[in-house]
């Protein structure tokens, strides 16, 4: 019969110390790369009126109001 309860000093030794750094690679490259939507997000909160605009309407649709119409000049 074992114990069913691991050693505080043992609790994550089944955990591969390779498979953890390369989650942890693999979650920086995902930061770098940000979707469309994210940096719209951001573009947006970074200016008060979009930001304003966004919490009624939401941001895509404060992202179309404020900077959309640049992108067709």
């Amino acid at each position: 019969f074992s114990d069913p309860f691991l050693n505080r000093r043992r609790a994550n030794d089944f955990i591969q110390a390779d498979t953890r750094l390369g989650a942890i690679s693999q979650e920086r490259i995902r930061e770098r790369n940000k979707s469309p939507q994210e940096r719209q997000k951001e573009i947006c909160e970074d200016y008060y009126p979009c930001d304003l605009y966004a919490f009624r309407h939401g941001y895509g649709a404060a992202y179309r109001h404020y900077f959309g119409r640049r992108r067709n000049k």
